[in-house]
């Protein structure tokens, strides 16, 4: 009996030490990585032809694009695109940076969460005097993904506004503004930024506002401060709801119109809006 169990336990260790992750059939796999992040998915993608097979099944990706993801490339696209392409380069495809509206603003996925992301431009933006060169210059720079930035030399009035019309997926959403207190520049090669025109912003604080379609609304000020670096400041949160709107609209401003005093040295790159589960990435 002894001899019995001793090589029953040696048949059962010799099957279980032969057996691998490779021998996973590949459906079984998929159902695994369907609860992973598209980043791990593409790192398991490289251990065997089981997981990269299984990598490259339409409803793993499908739970990872937005469930509007098709009115979303028909925002971006225009709907010029194959209708025969996996979901995994669907997603793909969104992940990259889309230009759209003549280049003033681009969208993209984060690989990481699946959240929609979109920038708007300075010149997607209304901004009071922007044609007088007295007051307002476009600088280009390869520190702006729009290659320029609007930069201010001074004004008594200082306003501005966006407005949005885009499928955001259901979510809660942040607003950044983009600016830095000076105007950057190269010199011999090396990064520098002169701030001597910066005045104006230590005395009273910028306001933010947002104003949704749907009646939110929200305000808040700020005091600029640091110079000579980029910063992101919070012009609001909103929140996208279940709805039979295909877009959601919002307005936004940024101002400081006390007349009391002048500002400027103010350089400004772009509107951010991110999902708010990401938002302490800035």
């Amino acid at each position: 009996m002894g001899a019995s169990h001793s090589g029953l336990h040696k048949d059962l260790s010799s099957s279980s030490s032969s057996f691998c992750l490779g021998d996973l059939p590949e459906d079984c796999v998929a159902l695994i990585v369907e609860n992973l992040d598209p980043v791990e998915i593409c790192r398991l993608s490289k251990l065997n032809r089981a997981f990269r097979g299984a990598s490259w099944a339409d409803f793993v990706w499908e739970s990872k694009l937005p469930p509007n993801y098709e009115a979303f490339l028909e925002r971006i696209l225009g709907g010029g695109f194959p209708e025969n392409l996996q979901k995994r380069d669907l997603y793909a495809c969104l992940c990259r940076v889309n230009s759209f509206d003549h280049g003033t603003k681009k969208v993209w996925i984060d690989k990481r969460s699946g959240g929609v992301c979109l920038s708007i431009s300075a010149k997607g933006l209304s901004i009071t005097g922007i044609d007088d060169r007295r007051y307002w210059s476009h600088i280009p720079t390869d520190e702006s993904r729009f290659a320029s930035v609007a930069y201010l030399q001074q004004t008594w009035w200082f306003e501005v506004d966006g407005e949005i019309d885009f499928p955001f997926p259901v979510g809660t959403y942040s607003i950044f503004f983009r600016l830095q207190l000076g105007q950057s520049g190269k010199w011999f090669g090396r990064r520098v930024c002169n701030t001597e025109q910066v005045h104006g912003w230590d005395i009273k604080p910028v306001r933010f506002q947002l104003w949704t379609e749907d009646g939110q609304y929200s305000s808040s000020q700020c005091m600029l401060t640091e110079r000579g670096r980029w910063n992101h400041y919070h012009g609001g949160d909103f929140v996208v709801r279940e709805s039979r709107s295909s877009s959601t609209k919002i307005k936004f401003s940024m101002t400081q119109i006390d007349c009391t005093h002048t500002k400027g040295g103010l350089s400004l790159d772009s509107v951010i809006v991110y999902p708010s589960s990401c938002k302490d990435r800035f």
